[in-house]
């Protein structure tokens, strides 16, 4: 059996994780299909134990009769579950969509707000789908720790912590502030393409040798750039 050898340091690593992640997976952004802030705050909602395939299916018809806040905001509660029932969990979907867009007419003036503490306030809105509509919708860098990134943390051995709101916290201070968002969608998209949570693809991953689960070579030597 190879001998499993010892690693350097996380943060001597996050380099090169960034650098093949790159490679990798170039183009990043949000699977979500939206038009505006608001449709991607309510796509992101809506994402919530849910596939990002089966959330554009939704969202078309969704937003062709409901197109803004007000409209959610009129809406009744029967109408919005009837077209998100197969989301999964749709009548608190349906019931925190039509909280959020009385508040955001309300309190921001029928505009989604643009920063993590006034977004957070948002009936439904928790750090991670602030800041998908941070990062998406308003350019504002953020890391989005869903069960693909928070998994994927602890696998890569960047930290132990479980609680979601921790592990950001832990991935602010190793990841450079204008990689979060990138670093985020591409760590999503490794954690769907190959490092799945039952049965990670191991011999295809391009981080297997600086993976504490797998690694068994040395870190290779970086060219000065």
């Amino acid at each position: 059996m190879s001998r499993r050898l010892k690693l350097p340091p996380r943060k001597n690593r996050v380099p090169e994780l960034l650098r093949r992640l790159a490679v990798a997976y170039p183009h990043t952004g949000t699977a979500l299909q939206f038009q505006s802030p608001f449709q991607l705050l309510v796509a992101t909602i809506l994402s919530a134990q849910c596939t990002d395939v089966r959330v554009n299916i939704v969202t078309p018809p969704l937003f062709a009769r409901f197109p803004d806040a007000a409209a959610f905001a009129k809406a009744t509660q029967m109408q919005v579950e009837e077209l998100v029932k197969t989301t999964g969990f749709f009548r608190n979907k349906a019931k925190n969509i039509r909280a959020a867009a009385t508040m955001i007419l309300t309190e921001f003036g029928g505009e989604v707000p643009g920063t993590l503490d006034e977004l957070v306030r948002i009936p439904g809105v928790g750090r991670k789908t602030a800041n998908v509509v941070l990062g998406d919708a308003f350019g504002v860098t953020g890391v989005t720790v869903d069960t693909h990134v928070g998994r994927l943390s602890r696998r890569l051995g960047l930290t132990r912590k479980r609680d979601p709101v921790k592990v950001e916290m832990v991935l602010n201070k190793l990841i450079p502030r204008a990689e979060w968002t990138r670093f985020s969608h591409r760590l999503i998209l490794h954690g769907r393409a190959i490092c799945q949570a039952r049965k990670p693809d191991c011999a295809n991953c391009p981080l297997a040798d600086i993976c504490p689960k797998v690694g068994v070579r040395p870190l290779p030597m970086m060219t000065p750039t």
